[in-house]
């Protein structure tokens, strides 16, 4: 059977997609390594490079995160553009990570990573084009994304809530697994607005960005169905 380039990009992004959530099966979406738990947790004092480091490789294998921003920037193709929804993101985030952590404010981790899988699915109805019929009420993006993004950093703030981090160099440390944030933010995202940039050049971009933000949601359904689950498991 002869498959059409549109329908190969398509079966792509969802064994793309799919793939991620093969992880979820596995482990909390927040969860950070029990190697590099270890060391947080018996770490006491400043420690700049391996907190800079746990901040980017927890980015860069958060794939809530990566599908998020998948969506956001998926019709984006301006840089300024990219990088002004980008900022308002890393604004959220970096913000509840850091007063999370340090007001000691907790929350429920898989209600919070429930969120933020209904913000894969929010992002993947705009794409879709699902929310213009709401008129006036239909959501700020930008506003959207900078809320959402308080919600991304809540979410990394419980993974460091569960390791009871030393009191010693505590605020330096928690600023550089930050700063390791943006990196591995900066890192995938270049990755995704790489591919997308590339896609775009095909004709099937068009004839396929339904399906493939379609395929998005569906992604975002199955995590929070993950999450609420394993709240439920837990309780």
């Amino acid at each position: 059977m002869h498959i059409t380039s549109p329908t190969k990009y398509a079966l792509m992004i969802m064994m793309a997609l799919l793939a991620t959530l093969l992880l979820a099966t596995g482990a909390h979406a927040h969860n950070i390594a029990d190697g590099d738990a270890a060391f947080v947790a018996g770490n006491a004092g400043v420690a700049v490079f391996p907190f800079i480091y746990l901040g980017a490789k927890h980015m860069v294998t958060g794939y809530d995160h990566l599908l998020f921003l998948a969506g956001v920037v998926f019709f984006l193709s301006r840089p300024a553009q990219i990088i002004q929804y980008v900022t308002l993101f890393a604004l959220g985030h970096s913000i509840t990570l850091i007063v999370g952590v340090l007001a000691d404010i907790h929350a429920n981790a898989y209600l919070i990573d429930a969120v933020i899988a209904l913000s894969v699915v929010y992002k993947a109805l705009e794409n879709m084009g699902a929310l213009n019929g709401l008129g006036r009420w239909h959501p700020d993006t930008r506003l959207a994304v900078l809320v959402f993004g308080l919600f991304h950093g809540f979410g990394l703030a419980t993974s460091l809530q569960e390791l009871e981090l030393h009191p010693d160099g505590l605020i330096i440390n928690l600023i550089s697994f930050n700063i390791g944030v943006e990196i591995g933010q900066i890192i995938g995202l270049s990755l995704i607005v790489a591919a997308f940039s590339l896609w775009r050049q095909h004709p099937s971009f068009e004839r396929t960005a339904f399906i493939s933000n379609a395929v998005l949601m569906s992604a975002g359904f199955m995590l929070l169905i993950y999450q609420l689950t394993a709240w439920q498991l837990a309780s």
